[in-house]
């Protein structure tokens, strides 16, 4: 090994603090693979004893991936305040998802006051970042004009970067902008490819949206098994668009009783609509 030589006491004290620290980061580093092991095995209070390691230490994950922790309760006490904190530490230090979380917080008003504008500004950086959840959330505001201008080309534009990004969610909610012609051309069959992206991916809203294109045949082929499959698929997963719409797919078949039964779904997830329909056929005997 070569010696080092150096020029003077400043010099040499330099050096070492510059192997320190980089001893020190790479010492982190190790924390955030610990902590990963430990939260894949569900041991979530010791991956958040590393994660906060890691933090400390100045990596920026770390500090992101405990906001979290905090923001869902495993393996601390819940507390969106802390989780704030957190993920202000990891955003500030460059991490994209830190962002994504700490403008999700803003958004939904928890651990900080609501503020869409300062949300829509965490989330550019986290899509700027390369998140693509972060572009998708952007999206959803630009689309409902919150924080920002109503805007719902710049909404598509956004929503096409995190769809392109694997964001399944992104590709669902594009997919309902085509189906709408807002921002884009109304194109019933693009709109189908991208609902049925974001149903793969286990949104039970674009199971719903892409179930209804099926039971209308807007430019698609009318499919009403296929549209059943789907909106049950919506329905199932908590959805209760998804169950009101398959009540309405069997009366139209004139499976009353099947009907009445999605119905009643429909109303327990608080459906006001469904509860009449369901009152309907409740007198008339089915």
């Amino acid at each position: 090994m070569p010696y080092i030589f150096f020029n003077s006491r400043k010099e040499m004290k330099k050096t070492l603090i510059l192997l320190t620290v980089l001893f020190s980061i790479g010492f982190s580093k190790d924390f955030i693979k610990l902590g990963n092991e430990a939260y894949d095995k569900n041991n979530y209070q010791k991956a958040a004893e590393f994660y906060q390691k890691a933090c400390d230490g100045g990596i920026a994950s770390g500090c992101a991936t405990s906001g979290v922790l905090y923001a869902d309760g495993k393996g601390v006490r819940q507390d969106y305040q802390k989780a704030a904190e957190f993920l202000k530490k990891g955003c500030d230090g460059g991490d994209a998802m830190g962002c994504f979380n700490l403008g999700y917080l803003y958004a939904g008003g928890k651990g900080v006051r609501q503020d869409y504008q300062k949300a829509a500004e965490l989330l550019k950086k986290s899509c700027d970042g390369g998140d693509a959840k972060g572009c998708g959330a952007l999206g959803y505001l630009y689309a409902g004009g919150k924080g920002v201008r109503q805007d719902y080309q710049k909404a598509a534009e956004l929503l096409k970067k995190s769809c392109d990004g694997g964001d399944a969610k992104g590709c669902g909610a594009l997919g309902y902008l085509y189906a709408g012609g807002k921002g884009v051309r109304q194109d019933y069959q693009k709109a189908a490819e991208l609902l049925k992206k974001g149903c793969d991916g286990g949104d039970a809203k674009d199971c719903t949206n892409l179930g209804v294109l099926y039971a209308e045949g807007n430019e698609i082929r009318q499919d009403y098994q296929k549209a059943a499959e789907l909106l049950k698929k919506g329905c199932d997963g908590g959805y209760a668009m998804g169950c009101g719409n398959l009540g309405i797919v069997y009366a139209k078949q004139r499976n009353y009783s099947t009907a009445k039964e999605y119905y009643g779904k429909a109303c327990d997830l608080n459906l006001p609509l469904a509860c009449d329909r369901y009152k309907e056929l409740n007198e008339k005997g089915y």
